[in-house]
């Protein structure tokens, strides 16, 4: 479900569960009555989030940021491995790509893998893979991101994520 989607079926049950109009809430919140019937349909082209918060607030619910979850049930490293190996007759394993992001060494079999990983994959595979090492590893996520930076040097990736 898209995030609009999902904005839009909590405030129309937060809003009915209060017993508020549309008109109500719009007047509570500071937005016209079009623009909060436009979000309920999440047929709504842009709406900033101050007033997103402004309008929650109402509503006794918050913005929060979380990481994405990952596709499926796949682990992020196991699928970050995966999309590393595509091009590859040797498969680079979930096990060695946590190693060589923990300790910044790679093997140098898999060094493709790798640099490949850091040029191409979506930033939002890297967050998860990040995220997946410091829930299991403790490893603090800044220390992540600059082993990651490290290796993208060491590979010359021109990608602008690692500059």
């Amino acid at each position: 479900m898209s995030t609009l989607a999902e904005l839009s079926t909590v405030v129309r049950t937060r809003r009915a569960d209060m017993g508020l109009t549309q008109a109500a809430l719009a007047r509570l919140s500071g937005l016209s009555r079009a623009t909060v019937n436009q979000l309920e349909a999440a047929s709504l082209q842009d709406l900033s989030l101050v007033r997103v918060s402004r309008l929650l607030g109402v509503l006794g619910l918050s913005v929060t940021v979380a990481p994405q979850p990952t596709v499926g049930k796949t682990p992020a490293l196991e699928l970050a491995a995966r999309s590393a190996s595509v091009s590859y007759r040797q498969p680079l394993t979930a096990s060695v790509l946590r190693a060589a992001l923990l300790q910044g060494r790679v093997p140098s079999a898999f060094q493709p893998h790798v640099a490949t990983l850091l040029d191409e994959a979506t930033p939002a595979l890297l967050a998860a893979v990040v995220e997946q090492l410091h829930a299991q590893e403790g490893v603090p996520r800044a220390e992540v991101w600059t082993q990651m930076r490290e290796l993208a040097r060491g590979f010359k990736s021109a990608r602008d994520l690692w500059t």
